[in-house]
This record gives C-alpha cells, structure tokens and sequence, in this order.
C-alpha cells in the first residue's frame, strides 16, 4: 500500500482547513499557497472531500470551504479513504473485490488481514485535531 498524491493532497486541505477552523470559509487558492500545492490538484482533492461530505463549500466572492464537523471528529482513515477509495495492503482485501478463489488456502491472506487491520487501527486512532 502506498499513499497516493490523492490521499496527502485530502489530508493536506484538511489539515488546513482546520488550522483556520472558525474562520468561515476558506479559499483553494489560501490553502494552495500556504500548502505549495498546485490549486488544480487541490481542486480535485476538495471535490472529493466534498462528495464524502467531509467539508461544505459555497460559491461567490465570501466562498470557498470549511470542515463540515469540528476536526477532533476527523479520522486520519476517513480522510484518505476519500482520496484513495481504499487502502487495503493488497487487492484482495479491497471492498467490494471479488472473492479470492485461493483465500482458503492462502499462506500470505493472514498476514495482509492483520497488516490491514493495524493500518486501519492506527489510523483511525488518529484525529485530524491531532494533526493540527
């Protein structure tokens, strides 16, 4: 598994976000300058986190986007589960994959089910809030 430009750019505008959390809505193109980040990729992040319901956004000149729940409501796995779609350790274990004909006799299935497992223990375990 590996964590795609997809995955940090999400994590990265909602780090943002919440760092200016009370701020009312924010624009791309602050976070994209205080990230160093291109605001087209971003743009593609914030389309992403918006259709998780993630962060709320809105048009006009006052427009841009905030967290839509406080950040200590956040998990790290939400977040780049929105920009990865999964982050299983192998495509077997994605969701919604079609099961393995060889998952009964599988030497290497439990290892990658516990490696998955702890994936998702850690980062579940962390908050967007503590990231901030």
């Amino acid at each position: 598994m590996m964590i795609t430009t997809k995955g940090r750019n999400a994590l990265k505008v909602m780090v943002d976000l919440a760092r200016h959390e009370g701020e009312g809505y924010i624009s791309l193109a602050d976070v994209a300058e205080r990230q160093r980040e291109s605001l087209k990729y971003l743009e593609t992040s914030a389309k992403q986190l918006t259709s998780a319901g993630l962060v709320v956004s809105a048009r006009g000149k006052s427009g841009g986007y905030k967290l839509a729940r406080p950040a200590a409501e956040y998990t790290a796995a939400e977040i780049l589960l929105s920009g990865e779609g999964t982050l299983a350790p192998v495509s077997c274990l994605e969701e919604g994959s079609a099961p393995c004909e060889n998952a009964g006799t599988c030497a290497t299935l439990p290892l990658f089910k516990e490696l998955d497992e702890v994936i998702m223990n850690f980062l579940n375990s962390k908050k967007l809030s503590d990231l901030i």
